[in-house]
Formats: structure tokens, sequence, C-alpha cells
């Protein structure tokens, strides 16, 4: 039964997309986030849904007689280059046996983040992305939280099977970035049972998190928690969120959570935190006997056991170029999300873009908090949050500026203009 929901799902999707391309970016987020096809026992599980969706998606695009062009700015650019430097890493790959399975992977997500970047282009797509996304990721957030509630908490919470976030530490990072996204959703909403429907699924997300027993996503949910505050517009509602985290840690979690979680104080005396160290160690002589790294997987391959951190795992992989432009991706994407609250500010009427682009950043700092102890450098909500940040910052910059490059620096502060309200920049978002 549910490989024929899947697949009827996929299969009455494809009209849509062929006429309205950009609705394929939606259906490939949610195939990508949520493998709904991963959840069911029979046929589906091993149909090519994505490779269905990014083919109507590109016929689409070629009938479509919308403007087609991609946003250019120091992300995007420096995104393609990272991605050549990749494809060049690969060539010369230590273990081209391990690395040409993931290239395959990886040139995937970035060409569908490009394509995404030609087709989301206004505030609707935007909103409605970042929907799918969070709702996809949340699905196994509330699953996962009721079923710590329901006693579960021994066991740990995982993700669905052959993705990029099965294991317990992936599906942990995941749904730490899902929660910003879902609280973005929260603030756009007016019908107070929806804004509660949303604060409960966020809540749910969170203790999920915890029984996930990720030691790395524990610390990315502190790291996270604090900026959550100083970020968030309703600081009372996030604290009323965290009442039940607590009591869940305090009176859900088994002994066993808790010394697990105590090993993050005595890493020295961690088999697993001595792994990583070691791993991490590796990645280093890699990177320091070769420019382009190892290529993928080259960590692995080198000393046996996965990075186990973002930062350590492309410095292992893509060598320390490829570290630098990683790096850089976060910081160029900081800054931009940073310059539009700034423009965003004076206007009522782009609260949206500023609640937007604050939560990204929110979800960028559990990102890069718990990303340091586990590998998934090459996760797709990463780029897709680069995307949504260049689309949103270009399309504020013609609004308040007037056809200024996306890529410039400058940023205009009480600038005001009535043509956004006029052209429905700041009107309320569907649904």
């Amino acid at each position: 039964m549910r490989d024929l929901i899947v697949t009827l799902a996929v299969f009455g999707t494809l009209p849509f997309i062929l006429r309205y391309p950009w609705i394929g970016i939606l259906a490939w987020s949610w195939l990508s986030y949520m493998n709904p096809h991963r959840m069911a026992w029979g046929f589906s599980t091993s149909m090519p849904f994505a490779f269905m969706v990014a083919i109507a998606t590109f016929v689409g695009i070629l009938f479509s007689r919308e403007k087609k062009e991609i946003v250019w700015s120091r992300e995007t650019w420096l995104m393609l280059i990272f991605t050549g430097w990749m494809f060049l890493t690969t060539i010369f790959s230590w273990y081209p046996g391990l690395a040409w399975p993931q290239w395959d992977k990886v040139w995937r997500i970035m060409l569908m983040t490009y394509v995404t970047l030609m087709l989301i282009r206004d505030r609707d797509r935007v909103h409605w992305l970042v929907v799918v996304i969070a709702f996809s990721l949340a699905f196994y957030g509330v699953k996962g939280g009721i079923f710590v509630l329901t006693g579960g908490s021994g066991n740990n919470v995982r993700g669905p099977g052959g993705s990029f976030i099965e294991d317990r530490n992936s599906i942990g990072l995941a749904l730490l970035m899902t929660v910003p996204l879902l609280w973005y959703v929260r603030l756009q909403l007016k019908v107070a049972w929806q804004r509660l429907g949303l604060l409960a699924m966020s809540v749910l997300t969170l203790i999920a998190v915890i029984g996930t027993h990720s030691r790395g996503a524990l610390v990315g949910l502190g790291a996270m928690g604090m900026f959550f505050l100083l970020k968030a517009r309703n600081r009372l509602g996030v604290l009323i969120g965290i009442i039940p985290v607590a009591l869940v840690v305090l009176y859900v979690m088994p002994p066993e959570w808790f010394e697990r979680m105590h090993t993050i104080q005595t890493y020295d005396e961690d088999g697993s935190a001595q792994g990583r160290i070691y791993a991490w160690g590796n990645a280093i002589d890699i990177a320091n006997s070769s420019l382009l790294g190892g290529g993928f997987r080259a960590v692995t391959g080198y000393g046996g056991t996965d990075s186990h951190s973002n930062w350590f795992g492309t410095l292992g992989e893509q060598g320390w170029p490829g570290l630098l432009m990683f790096v850089l991706l976060h910081v160029f994407t900081w800054r931009s999300a940073t310059q539009i609250i700034r423009m965003a500010k004076p206007h009522q009427e782009l609260t949206w873009a500023r609640d937007l682009a604050a939560m990204i950043q929110v979800s960028l700092i559990g990102y890069m908090s718990a990303g340091s102890f586990l590998g998934l450098q090459y996760f797709d909500l990463f780029y897709h949050l680069i995307v949504i940040i260049v689309v949103v910052r270009a399309m504020l910059e013609k609004e308040l500026v007037g056809q200024l490059p996306a890529s410039t620096s400058a940023t205009p502060r009480h600038r005001s203009t009535p043509s956004v309200a006029a052209r429905g920049l700041g009107a309320s978002p569907p649904g």
C-alpha cells in the first residue's frame, strides 16, 4: 500500500512539474529529505523517483516561457569553483573506488542546487521551498519525539535507511537544523492553532534530537539554543518550548543516556572520541601530503575510520584549498544573511525576510557546531540554505536599491520604496 501511495504521489506531480518546473524543486526536496520510498517495502524502494522528477523539471525548463537566469553572487561563484575543485580531487583521488561513487552523489546535489537558483525566484517559491524542507525533515522529528515519549528513550532515533541522514549523528544534525526553519514558518502564521501546531512540531523535533543519543547533536543543541534566544523575535515562545525538552531530559531519558553524554567531559577516556582525534590527525596528514587532498572518502581509506567532522573531512578529502572554500561559503552566507536583516529591518512588510535570514543563521550555528563532530559536509540542506540566502538577498536588493548586483557589499539602511508592497513582496505567504 505504501509503495502505491508514494508512486501515485510522484507520478501525480509530473504533469504539474512539466507545466510549472519550480514545483519540480519542491518534489525533489521532498524526495531528498524525507525519502518516502525508504519507508515502503516493495517495488517503490528501488524506483528512481528523484531521476524522474529531475528529468521532468529539465523538460519543463526547456518549454517554459519564464525568464531563465541564475543569480550569480560571491556564494554561487564559489560553489561552482568548489564543485570543479571536488571533481579535480576525484580525478587524482587516492582511493578511486571510494571516491567516484561519492562524486556521483555530490555532483547531482550541486546540479540541483543551481537549478534551484534558476527556478526559485520570488517570495512565495522561497516560502514553499522552506516549508517542504522543514516538514520533510520534521516528519522524522515528530515521529522520533513521539517514539521517545512513548518509551523508546533507551533506543536511538534514526533516519531513513540508505540516506545521508541514516545514522543517529546525521539525523541529529539534520533535525537540529530543521528547528529554526520550523520556527520561521511558525512566525509567518496568523491562526492560533496553526502556530500552536508548529510549536508542538518544534518541541517534538528537539526531543528527537535528544533521543538520537548523539553527543555531537547535544553540543550543537547547546550552541544553537543560546544563539536562538538572541535571534528569535518571540523569545517567550522559545523559552516555553525549552521547558518540555528539559523535562524529558530529566525524567524520561535513561541512565545510559547520561553516561554517554558525560563522556563529552572525559573524552580522553572514551574510545569513540579518541577515534575521532585519530581520524582528524589522518586528515591533516593527507592534506599536508597533497595540495588536492586525498579525494572523497580518503580519510576512511587512509585510516579505516570516517573523519566525523565537516571541517576535517573537507580538509582530508579536498586539501587545504578545499577547506578554505568550504569555510568561505559559511562566511559569505553568514554575511549575506546579516545584510538581509539590516536591509529588511526598517521595512515592516519585509519582516518575513528578516525572520528567514535570522533563522538560517541559527540553523548554520547548529550545522557548524554539531558538524564539528560528524561528517556531513556534502549535505543538501547546507547548500539549499546558501541558495535561499542568495535569492532573498537579490530580491531585496532589486526592490530596495534598484538593480544592484547581488554580489555587492553595499547595504541600504533607511531607504524605503513604495514598490515593495505594490509588487507583492510584503504579502502574506500562501497557506
